[in-house]
């Protein structure tokens, strides 16, 4: 039997404000041509189909017609379980539908097992789909104790339960797979994850991973990685576009399991090509340089993160040329590295309200300074609260 194993889409994301759309039907585009060529009998979705609970109304067209193409009339079964992006209901909310066509939808966690019966292959899979289990999700208290080490205990405890039970229906004469959405402890995560964990309280262990499974498919994770210490072979696919610049550089894909009943899994990794990069320019000689670039046609089909020395701060007329040179900078922060420096060099003498504000400001606009009116409102401010204060 071969599996893909794929999760994170987060159809309707944007960055900055800027469209992921056509990205992302460009990744169904390929993957469907991944499908075909590796002659995949299963695919595995999981979680996080969608960027919130109430996606656009092209996301969910998006998603759909993927499942159709993906499932190929029925020929090919498909699975996908809810992330803590989805809303649950509305994952599942076709179900019965899309059963008719082998395609197998979960919303809520709950202990039960999937028998999936793969006509390629004359293979079957025993699927235990772990939607993301969250407390809320899981309609249990876990732990009334609020201490983080407790419930953090209490959480890995019910996860490892639930997995066991349900991998108690595997059998030697069927391929076994477990599928969640969840933070596994010692994974490599990045910016665009929204934490699923409070503090570290949502954490499961590797070792709580059920050892009867032949694979594990994981999502939440945007970077492709393994998971370390299991008793089984467990993945993280990662996400199919990068989606935070602190992605940046991280080679996107797709991962293809083969595995027969009562043999070990044989785990190997597809590079996806679709998806623009998203790149750091760090422009230490200012304006000049990041012109040549563009002239260059230096990453021209990237969203960047710019980054430019200056000694003087950027007037619109000087963004908005930089804008209609490269129309993938999405960030454009100024620097100011002589100011920073002679900010690093002053004494550390008794500062002023006022002079904390400046320097302050200064820190986090790489040494830009506020105008009079922005530190007369930040004055005026910090004199009510004080006043505030003094009356309680």
């Amino acid at each position: 039997m071969r599996i893909l194993h794929t999760a994170d889409w987060h159809f309707g994301r944007t960055l900055e404000g800027r469209s992921r759309m056509a990205e992302q039907e460009a990744f169904v585009d390929e993957l469907v041509e991944i499908v075909k060529k590796e002659q995949i009998d299963v695919i595995l979705v999981a979680g996080d189909v969608f960027d919130s609970v109430n996606p656009p109304a092209a996301a969910e067209r998006l998603f759909y017609e993927s499942l159709a193409r993906l499932s190929d009339k029925g020929r090919r079964p498909v699975a996908v379980i809810s992330g803590n992006h989805d809303h649950p209901d509305r994952i599942s909310a076709a179900r019965t539908l899309m059963y008719e066509h082998n395609i197998f939808l979960f919303g809520r966690p709950q202990a039960s097992v999937c028998r999936i019966d793969v006509p390629s292959c004359g293979e079957t899979m025993m699927l235990a789909p772990l939607a993301y289990p969250s407390e809320s999700r899981l309609a249990e208290l876990l732990s009334s104790d609020c201490e983080e080490t407790t419930l953090r205990d209490r959480y890995d405890d019910r996860i490892r339960a639930l997995l066991a039970a349900m991998a108690a229906s595997f059998t030697v004469e069927t391929v076994n797979v477990a599928m969640s959405h969840l933070y596994v402890a010692g994974g490599h995560t990045s910016d665009s994850e929204r934490p699923i964990e409070v503090g570290g309280a949502y954490t499961v262990a590797a070792e709580s991973l059920p050892k009867t499974a032949q694979y594990v498919a994981l999502g939440h994770l945007h970077r492709p990685q393994d998971v370390k210490r299991a008793e089984t072979a467990a993945r993280y696919s990662g996400s199919p576009l990068a989606y935070s610049f602190s992605e940046a550089g991280h080679a996107k894909s797709v991962t293809v399991v083969d595995v027969h009943p009562g043999g070990a899994a044989k785990v190997a990794e597809i590079p996806l090509a679709s998806g623009k990069p998203l790149v750091r320019w760090k422009a230490t000689e200012g304006l000049a340089q990041v012109y040549r670039w563009c002239e260059e046609g230096r990453d021209r089909s990237s969203w960047i993160d710019l980054e430019i020395h200056v000694t003087e701060p950027l007037t619109m007329e000087e963004i908005d040329r930089l804008r209609k040179l490269h129309s993938g900078f999405v960030h454009i922060r100024p620097v100011f590295p002589n100011r920073v420096e002679e900010a690093g060099k002053m004494s550390r003498e008794p500062l002023s309200l006022e002079e904390m504000f400046h320097r302050f400001y200064e820190r986090q606009t790489g040494g830009q300074t506020p105008d009079e009116e922005l530190v007369r409102l930040f004055l005026e401010l910090a004199a009510e609260e004080e006043k505030e204060g003094g009356e309680e």
